[in-house]
């Protein structure tokens, strides 16, 4: 990873509400998206081998604009803001919706999408509906299961038929299953990102 990647040059570009903002070049990028504490701070911040790069809040939907990454010169991490939390007026939850839409729909940058979902439950409606859209628009998914330190290995199979069932799990897709406590599905991470590369 790190022959092609520096991760410790790493760095928060910009915050963007609306498509004017965005960065404005061909560097490829590559969205996280899962619900407000699936745990996605703490994904990139793994990856990158860095504390709090992205900050982790125990507030959920604290994230509210597209958060853009660059990674070394060579790549972009875009945060998207966590869906489903239900302390967000319903005004706020459709703006964001538009947001997140137009970016997901119109980004040529766009390589893949890193779908979060916490391994320890069923995926939401609101997971379900963000896999569909995004096999609705063909755009490349890679399906990260959170928080795995928090189950059983014995329980793993289990927990991932689970999941893969309620979404209808399309089985070209790539699954990893991620702990950031313990780095479980680090490697396998990055090699999917790579590869969408």
């Amino acid at each position: 990873m790190s022959e092609i990647l520096n991760t410790h040059n790493a760095s928060l570009l910009l915050s963007a509400a609306n498509k004017s903002h965005y960065p404005q070049d061909d560097l490829p990028e590559v969205a996280l998206a899962g619900r407000s504490n699936v745990g996605k701070s703490s994904f990139i911040n793994t990856l990158l081998g860095r504390k709090n790069l992205a900050r982790t809040s125990g507030k959920p939907g604290k994230t509210q604009l597209l958060n853009f990454y660059n990674i070394d010169d060579k790549l972009r991490f875009v945060d998207v803001p966590g869906y489903g939390y239900a302390k967000v007026s319903k005004a706020d939850r459709a703006k964001w919706g538009k947001m997140i839409e137009e970016y997901l729909t119109s980004r040529d940058n766009l390589r893949a999408v890193v779908s979060l979902v916490d391994f320890r439950h069923d995926p939401s409606a609101d997971d379900v509906q963000m896999y569909d859209f995004l096999k609705y628009y063909d755009i490349p998914v890679i399906l990260v299961a959170t928080k795995a330190d928090k189950v059983p290995r014995g329980k793993w199979n289990k927990h991932e038929a689970a999941v893969k069932k309620k979404l209808n799990f399309d089985k070209l897709d790539q699954f990893i299953i991620f702990s950031s406590v313990d780095r479980t599905g680090l490697d396998a991470s990055w090699d999917a990102i790579l590869e969408c590369l």
